[in-house]
This record gives C-alpha cells, sequence and structure tokens, in this order.
C-alpha cells in the first residue's frame, strides 16, 4: 500500500487538508486494508457496506465517527483510484446530537485548583480561558501572546483558519506541549476534585467557555466568532446549556389553573 498511500498523501496535501485530517483519512484506509487482509484497491461497494456494519456492531463506534471514516473511504476511491462513488449505496449514518456536560463556574474553578501540577494549572486556565481547542491550545507559542491587546492569536485552527481570542490578565500557558499532556491534565485533575463522573476533557472546558460567556450575556454571533466556528448553527447548542436561557422560557404548565389534590371536578 506504499505507493497508494503516497499518492493519497499528496493528494490530501495538495488540497491543504489539517494534519489531523490527514492523518485520521490515512488510518482508516490502512485499518479497511488491514480488515479484509487485501489492498484497498481490491475491495469494492460490499467491502464498504460490510466495513460500515462493522464500525457499529463491532467496534461500537459514534455515527459521527462513522461518517468520517466514511469520507475518508469516499476521498480514497474518487480522487486516489479515480472511482465512482455511490451515495445510495453508500449512505451516511443520521447525525446524533448529544448535548456536552457542562460544569458549573464552581465547578470549573473546583477543577483548576485540583491540578497536581502548577503547569497543569496554567494548562486548564488557558483551555478555559480561551475557549480554544485542545490542539489549538498545544500549539500556542509565546509569540502568539498579544499583551499590548490583550489577545490570543490562535493560528491554523480548524479548517485552517486563524482567529483571536480575549487575553485574561490571570497567566496562561506559554510553550507549545501534547495535545496528551493536556487530556492528562483534565483527567487528573477531575480526579483530585471528585468530578471525575462528569467524564471531562479538554474539549469539556470549551463547551463551559461558551456556555459561560452565554451566561453573561455574550451574543451568539461573538461566541462563534471565538470559538471559530464556520456556521452559527454549530453555536446554537449553547443555547441548551444555558441556565439563563432556559430559565426565562417558562412551562407552558405555569399558565394552567389545576385543582389541588381531592377537589372535585367542575362539569363542562
Amino acid at each position: 500500500m506504499t505507493h497508494l498511500r503516497q499518492i493519497m498523501l499528496e493528494e490530501l496535501r495538495r488540497r491543504n487538508y489539517a494534519e489531523s485530517t490527514i492523518d485520521a483519512y490515512i488510518h482508516t484506509v490502512e485499518h479497511f486494508s488491514r480488515h479484509f487482509h487485501r489492498s484497498p484497491d481490491q475491495l469494492g461497494p460490499e467491502h464498504i457496506r460490510q466495513y460500515q456494519a462493522a464500525l457499529f456492531t463491532r467496534w461500537k463506534l459514534a455515527p459521527n465517527t462513522v461518517t468520517q471514516r466514511l469520507a475518508a473511504l469516499r476521498f480514497f476511491y474518487v480522487q486516489v483510484l479515480k472511482r465512482g462513488w455511490s451515495v445510495a449505496e453508500t449512505p451516511y449514518p443520521k447525525k446524533v446530537l448529544h448535548l456536552p456536560e457542562i460544569l458549573s463556574p464552581e465547578e470549573v474553578a473546583r477543577l483548576i485548583d485540583a491540578a497536581e501540577f502548577s503547569f497543569h494549572r496554567i494548562l486548564l486556565m488557558t483551555l478555559y480561558a480561551t475557549g480554544a481547542r485542545r490542539a489549538e491550545v498545544a500549539r500556542l507559542k509565546i509569540s502568539d501572546i498579544d499583551s499590548q491587546r490583550m489577545v490570543i492569536h490562535i493560528r491554523g485552527g480548524k479548517g485552517r483558519k486563524d482567529r483571536d481570542v480575549m487575553l485574561s490578565p490571570k497567566r496562561t500557558a506559554s510553550h507549545p506541549v501534547s495535545t496528551k499532556v493536556l487530556w492528562n491534565a483534565c483527567q487528573q485533575a477531575a480526579e483530585r476534585a471528585g468530578l471525575a463522573h462528569k467524564h471531562i476533557h479538554p474539549h469539556t472546558l470549551r463547551h463551559c467557555f461558551a456556555t459561560h460567556l452565554l451566561e453573561a450575556g455574550a451574543d451568539l454571533r461573538t461566541i462563534q466568532m471565538l470559538l471559530g466556528h464556520r456556521d452559527l448553527e454549530e453555536t446554537t447548542i449553547y443555547l441548551h446549556l444555558s441556565r439563563r436561557h432556559l430559565s426565562a422560557t417558562g412551562s407552558p404548565l405555569d399558565a394552567l389553573t389545576i385543582r389541588g389534590e381531592g377537589e372535585p371536578t367542575q362539569s363542562a
């Protein structure tokens, strides 16, 4: 598969795909090939159908992850092998929208305070202060911090887009780290804070950043820009998580006059 792998790498890079996407696409095609013990150019629609089913039944992957795997195979067959791709034969699974776990501001403070090492504390503060993705925080450098304008430059974010986010006066991370370090920092602090049941990971603090901004009165368009979302629809999920917005809308039950227990029913 070395030759095919090289062609796929070239096709992905000439389209300026992000390195994380390139790695995911290459991994998918290699995994697909290993599953059938054959070169991927010898596999066809029936193998793709079986593989898609196995992603759900054998590996228990989420629908959104399966969609990404299929996108990788579609790229390989269309752009590398120059073959057709039937959407009818290979339908993408329906998307599932899960509301993310959100911590209260008090719980975020507990999490940060529970960091075992000062460097982990700085990383957690950076995640929450900027709302940046794990990989974006991992790539931050001192030169990305603009103390004059009080902003941090997020370079090469999702979709290779740059953006600026606010710089908190409190200290933030100032040199690159690995994404694994950020993951471990969240996991260890969650354990020490008694929040392990919340399934906290770096992206949790991104969700908290957006939700808490919304609850503090920031508008969705501003939050969209800070998060680097392409579509405002992506940002509207935080309306479902904001306590301020949920409590501002009363239940229709509140408008009803209901008899107390034991009161006789009046006839029409």
